[in-house]
């Protein structure tokens, strides 16, 4: 491998940066708590563990050379996020999925593991379906890669590094959403936040299938 610091200081602003995995993380952290936000996190570490599989299985490349393939993933993609925009904005309580709970007192709710899972399942659909995803193992994986030396576990590494830092971030997030979270859980604060992150999950799905293909 070469450059690795580079390559960890260019992972960690990806990782940072505002996008959907992060809007995710903060709307399931305020709206059921900690452990969804734990939950979704699971969810994209996921799936970047099957875009690692699917890079060491050369399938990556195939599919960012098929437009049929790449165009699919994004517009499914899109349509998902869409739909959970949808779900939240249309969210009179305190969550835009079906959901048992138990309240106990304002700001610290016990969901059921459906919660918990419902919140896994948009992690990883959400990053398995993000074709930037895909751009990040085939053009930038590939520019911090040795040709001379073991090129699958070299990406096995890069992968690795990448996972590690999406973790380290988003358990940082959830901690500091789950002190502010008693705020958020007030009526009318909520239903603001719930149409506020509706908008934005829509946003960020209409224009991810107006895209261009960029590999």
């Amino acid at each position: 491998m070469e450059n690795i610091f580079m390559f960890v200081l260019i992972s960690a602003l990806l990782v940072m940066v505002p996008g959907v995995d992060l809007l995710l993380v903060i709307k399931n952290t305020i709206l059921y708590g900690k452990k969804a936000g734990h939950f979704t996190t699971l969810g994209i570490v996921a799936a970047l563990f099957v875009w690692t599989l699917i890079a060491v299985l050369g399938l990556a490349a195939i599919v960012a050379k098929s437009l049929f393939l790449f165009n699919l993933i994004k517009y499914l993609g899109a349509a998902y996020l869409v739909w959970i925009g949808i779900k939240a904005w249309l969210s009179k309580g305190s969550s835009p999925i079906e959901l048992s709970a138990k309240e106990h007192n304002i700001g610290t709710t016990e969901y059921s593991p459906k919660a918990h899972k419902s919140c896994f399942y948009q992690g990883i659909l959400t990053d398995l379906l993000n074709p930037k995803t895909l751009i990040v193992y085939m053009t930038l994986m590939p520019q911090f890669i040795n040709i001379n030396g073991n090129i699958i576990f070299q990406l096995c590494i890069l992968a690795a590094i990448l996972m590690a830092l999406a973790i380290v971030w988003f358990i940082i997030v959830v901690y500091v959403l789950n002190i502010i979270r008693k705020w958020f859980m007030k009526p009318g604060v909520q239903n603001i936040f719930n149409k506020t992150t509706g908008v934005m999950l829509v946003f960020i799905g209409v224009r991810l299938a107006l895209e261009e293909k960029a590999i």
